[in-house]
């Protein structure tokens, strides 16, 4: 009897053994196969690859465009008379200038379906001819409508129906790290898409305009492509393709576009008025260095240093001088020279305004009203474009 209990017990342990691996074996079997299932129904349901960005390049490229510039050169050697060492002793080097046609190509965005372009400043700059050419394979003559070389923008318009005008994005909701693409003609190959990401934010004096606020992206950006879009993972606008640094002529990595607050203030200033209207008070500031401030018993390097004055301009006769250090400008704290000509250049001319300086070791508000900025370089300020 105890013979027969123990192989019972015996008989009883191994099923149970059986029992609990062949569970186990099949609830690993069950979730496995369930993850398989929903990646899979996941993959099926999305039905686009993962980290595609078609949508985003759908819904921008038909709003830009391709341009092509002509303008007439003077060139003293052209086939007319060839570069020919015995021509040249006979003539004198005197050749009568022969006008020749130089071609070039950038880009642009369509930002009003009225027909109106947004592109660089420097991808018209003297063209005698510009034509525009669609993604649809369109093809029309351009007229200027109006530029502003400060921020090297300039407004297109074009006489043709059914335009697809690009959504702006917004600049404040633009972090480093966000996904960046590129549209534009690089090389005149035709439209490209390019992708990377946003570098930084807010890069500025790096010598190309005068006023700089620049998105850097390391997207590919070529030669063909300034006054293209610079638009998010959804498509929308935000930066106009303007620079690259390069030691080769190509795309390095380092590319820098004009954030779409800046562009859609100057477009609409252009289309409204036929051009963009700043603020004046007519001072050259420079920044403060360690040894400044400490020359001028300063806490630390904030503010504006005003080196010139311009006679009988707004700061003259308000007051102002050279060495003094300017701290605000309508209320609003003064960093760097910079900062300062930013600040002055969204005063409205004739409107009445403050700025406070530090004279002396002591503070004082000054009372002016501002001007009109002019265009180009002021004189008699050594040549500077000041604030």
């Amino acid at each position: 009897m105890k013979k027969l209990w123990l192989v019972f017990a015996q008989s009883v342990t191994v099923c149970l053994g059986i029992i609990f691996v062949v569970s186990l074996f099949r609830n690993d079997l069950i979730t496995h196969t369930s993850i398989l299932t929903t990646v899979d129904t996941a993959s099926r349901t999305k039905g686009t690859p993962p980290y595609s960005f078609r949508v985003a390049a759908k819904k921008a490229m038909p709003s830009v465009v391709n341009i092509f510039t002509t303008k007439e050169v003077s060139n003293p050697h052209s086939s007319v008379f060839p570069n020919n060492p015995e021509l040249k002793k006979f003539f004198n080097d005197n050749f009568p200038p022969q006008p020749e046609k130089q071609l070039s190509l950038g880009s642009g965005v369509i930002v009003l379906n009225k027909g109106y372009i947004l592109t660089n400043d420097h991808v018209i700059d003297g063209a005698q001819e510009i034509q525009v050419v669609l993604s649809d394979g369109r093809v029309a003559k351009a007229e200027v409508v109006g530029t502003d070389p400060e921020t090297d923008l300039a407004v297109l318009k074009v006489n043709l129906p059914n335009l697809s005008a690009i959504t702006f994005g917004a600049s404040d909701q633009v972090s480093v790290g966000d996904i960046a693409i590129a549209i534009g003609n690089p090389f005149g190959v035709g439209e490209t898409v390019t992708m990377g990401i946003i570098s930084a934010l807010g890069r500025n004096r790096l010598g190309l305009n005068t006023f700089e606020n620049f998105i850097q992206t390391d997207a590919a950006i070529n030669p063909g492509n300034s006054g293209g879009a610079l638009v998010d993972a959804n498509g929308n606008l935000i930066g106009i393709n303007t620079a690259i640094y390069s030691k080769s002529g190509g795309s390095q990595g380092i590319g820098f576009s004009i954030p779409v607050s800046t562009a859609k203030n100057v477009m609409e200033a252009i289309i409204d008025h036929g051009e963009v209207v700043r603020g004046w008070i007519g001072v050259e500031a420079q920044d403060l260095t360690p040894e400044l401030a400490e020359t001028f018993h300063l806490p630390n390097t904030e503010g504006a240093l005003l080196a010139g004055i311009l006679k009988n301009g707004p700061a003259d006769r308000a007051g102002a001088k050279p060495g003094d250090i300017l701290i605000e400008v309508n209320n609003h704290p003064i960093s760097d020279s910079k900062d300062m000509l930013n600040q002055v250049a969204m005063l409205k001319p004739k409107a009445a305004t403050t700025i406070k300086v530090i004279r002396n070791g002591k503070p004082l508000t000054l009372n002016l009203v501002v001007d009109k900025r002019p265009k180009g370089h002021i004189k008699n300020l050594e040549e500077q474009d000041g604030p």
